[in-house]
């Protein structure tokens, strides 16, 4: 597949973001004229919009927070069931699938005296 890839695909755009960070984990502030530097010591050009942006977006977020923050709060993997488990919500299952049938037919049964 030789077709033409985005921006997002070769990762351009982030590099103000890792500017940023790097900012971060030195301890110094963030402002547009040291993401720009860090972006010009590495041999790249800013977007000056883009830089701008994101000094506005970060200047609104707690970094230290955010970095704790799990992005998915999903829920911890299941564990398999001992096979005891399994052999007891087998035996459940079964259990409420012979309760309904006699509940079908009892019903059944029911209509048969209704007037």
């Amino acid at each position: 597949m030789g077709g033409r890839r985005t921006p997002i695909e070769r990762g351009e755009g982030m590099e103000s973001v890792y500017a940023a960070m790097l900012l971060y984990s030195a301890g110094q502030e963030i402002t547009e004229e040291k993401v720009e530097g860090v972006l010009k010591a590495a041999g790249l050009t800013p977007d000056p919009i883009r830089v701008k942006s994101l000094v506005a977006a970060l200047s609104e977020i707690n970094i230290g927070e955010a970095i704790k923050t799990p992005l998915f709060a999903g829920a911890a993997p299941a564990t398999a069931p001992a096979p005891a488990e399994k052999k007891e919500e087998k035996k459940k299952k079964e259990e409420k699938k012979e309760e309904k049938k006699e509940e079908e037919s009892l019903q059944g049964l029911a209509a048969l005296f209704q007037p």
